[in-house]
């Protein structure tokens, strides 16, 4: 089904499930021979969600290779390499942060993201997680359940990105008279052109002079190969329904001509860094993911650090 400007979900349904997708991902990278990343809570976090199509995959009951269209250049078998290597982005983003005296830090949808609980925070550090609702509830009960415990103040922001959520984080105590570091990851392509663009201007208007905000962006391409991109994605769609898993990834983002990332926050007074993926996965020793002219791939996605200067 379509998205809609009011729709929600939960980790098993719609964008959620590509949260759970992510996790499985980052515990097949932490299961790796050499792992780059180490996200303990990543694996029963998947379970917990009950995907059956996830959990076999995390299993290692599910190959990649069998479900994996050919001619796409988005497959499954890339996910771990790519999520591992992005994963390793966002929390040297935030170690850079903390080393540079930033206290607050704000994870933006934050679906399955354990960095509260998984990384070494600094002393007096706090660290908010917007999200829905109940994909909230769900993985903080989860994570007790599991005995884990937060390793810095964590405060919860349980709404929509659609709403009014700079009062509710206001609300939960963030200050915005101090720096704080912020990350939108795997995130703005499944907002609507114009939330993408409020969603930087809210950022921007609850940041000091300092902050920091790191990024996923995916550039944009001209109709002919996003149709392109859409066709690849219908048939890696039918390539997952043969075994069990029913959602159209196509029918996850929304249409619309979008923003340079990197041009908008200039506008707004932030000074960025890209770095693509191909080249985070040579800088991490990981494989590469083949990249075409004729349309997207993961590898073509880039990964902005940016610092706000007033």
């Amino acid at each position: 089904m379509p998205r809609t400007e009011n729709d929600s979900w939960d980790l098993a349904t719609s964008v959620g499930a590509t949260a759970t997708m992510v996790a499985a991902a980052r515990a097949i990278a932490t299961n790796a021979d050499n792992p780059v990343i180490n996200d303990r809570f990543a694996e029963p976090l998947v379970r917990a969600v009950g995907v059956d199509f996830f959990t076999r995959w995390v299993s290692g009951d599910l190959a990649a290779a069998d479900v994996d269209d050919e001619e796409s250049n988005w497959k499954l078998a890339h996910m771990p390499a790519a999520m591992a290597a992005r994963t390793r982005f966002f929390d040297q983003f935030f170690q850079d942060a903390t080393r540079a005296g930033i206290r607050q830090a704000v994870i933006l949808a934050s679906g399955l993201d354990a960095r509260a609980y998984r990384m070494n925070w600094p002393d007096g550090m706090t660290v908010f997680e917007i999200d829905q609702p109940e994909v909230i509830a769900f993985k903080t009960s989860t994570l007790a359940d599991l005995g884990a415990a937060p390793t810095a103040d964590l405060r919860t922001v349980a709404i929509d990105l659609r709403q009014d959520w700079p009062a509710a984080l206001r609300q939960a105590g963030l200050e915005p008279d101090r720096p704080t570091a912020w990350i939108a990851e795997g995130l703005l392509g499944y907002l609507p052109p114009q939330a993408q663009d409020l969603l930087m201007d809210n950022i921007t208007a609850l940041s000091a002079d300092g902050s920091r905000l790191a990024v996923e962006a995916i550039p944009s391409r001209p109709e002919r190969d996003v149709e392109q991109a859409r066709e690849m994605m219908r048939r890696s769609t039918a390539k997952w329904r043969e075994h069990g898993f029913e959602l159209d990834w196509e029918d996850l983002g929304f249409e619309g001509e979008r923003k340079d990332v990197a041009g908008y926050l200039d506008g707004l007074g932030w000074r960025s860094v890209g770095t693509p993926m191909s080249q985070l996965l040579a800088d991490n020793g990981l494989e590469a993911v083949p990249q075409s002219h004729d349309s997207v791939s993961m590898a073509d996605t880039v990964y902005y650090a940016s610092v706000l200067h007033r």
